[in-house]
């Protein structure tokens, strides 16, 4: 009988735990590095991410299907919210002219272009966020409570919520890599960077991915770990 959570299982996570850390310590690398190599063309982030929207057909103000964009503090905090379609990049990616700066303002500029054009994986975890949000607070306080007084029912309960959530992660991988697919197309056909220029931001882009993919396979293995638990509990 295994103890949560001092136990064997935990030796799982260790692969996804060195990932998640090698992912981290590449896109800190890649977005340091090319966070100080100006782009040719001396556009910020927000103009970017502006010029490839309107080239989609969406406008920044009062048009239907508009998407704002606004500055927001920290760093690296650039995202798009599907529930207000408004675009926030981080100050030195707003107002950054870097390759570093137009790549991220890039990717977050084809979130909004996959939600005007309702791709189907976005329009999936839209739906899904919510559930999977309430189901990774509540899955391992259940699951919790599940071991300690071996109860089948929450052991369940708190898998079949975690599950969502898993399910979530895995979603979010072809959202992210689609974004970046449409980014580097988008700045590579709109003259926005040079070839060079391009094979940078594939990798800072790249690099942003992988932490994704950590994410996907910790929740995967955690997933993993809950059945061995649970079945140690039988």
């Amino acid at each position: 009988m295994y103890f949560y959570p001092f136990d064997p299982t935990f030796v799982l996570l260790i692969p996804a735990l060195l990932l998640a850390i090698w992912a981290q310590i590449k896109v800190k690398s890649a977005y340091v590095q090319y966070s100080e190599v100006m782009t040719r063309s001396g556009l910020t982030g927000a103009e970017v991410a502006r010029l490839i929207l309107r080239n989609a057909g969406i406008g920044e103000f009062g048009e239907k299907g508009s998407c704002p964009i606004e500055p927001i503090g920290g760093e690296l905090t650039d995202h798009y919210d599907p529930r207000t379609r408004v675009l926030r990049l981080s100050e030195p990616v707003y107002y950054g002219r870097s390759v570093a700066a137009v790549g991220i303002a890039a990717h977050e500029a084809g979130h909004a272009i996959q939600h005007a054009q309702s791709y189907a994986p976005l329009m999936l975890r839209n739906v899904m966020y919510p559930v999977s949000s309430f189901g990774s607070f509540l899955a391992w306080p259940l699951f919790f409570i599940g071991l300690i007084f071996s109860s089948p029912l929450l052991l369940k309960a708190g898998i079949i919520l975690f599950s969502l959530a898993v399910l979530f992660t895995v979603v979010t991988l072809p959202v992210e890599f689609n974004a970046s697919n449409r980014a580097l197309h988008a700045l590579a056909t709109g003259g926005f960077l040079d070839s060079e220029e391009i094979r940078a931001t594939r990798k800072v882009l790249s690099a942003a991915a992988l932490t994704y993919v950590a994410a996907a396979a910790m929740a995967i293995l955690q997933l993993l770990r809950m059945f061995l638990l649970a079945r140690s509990r039988d």
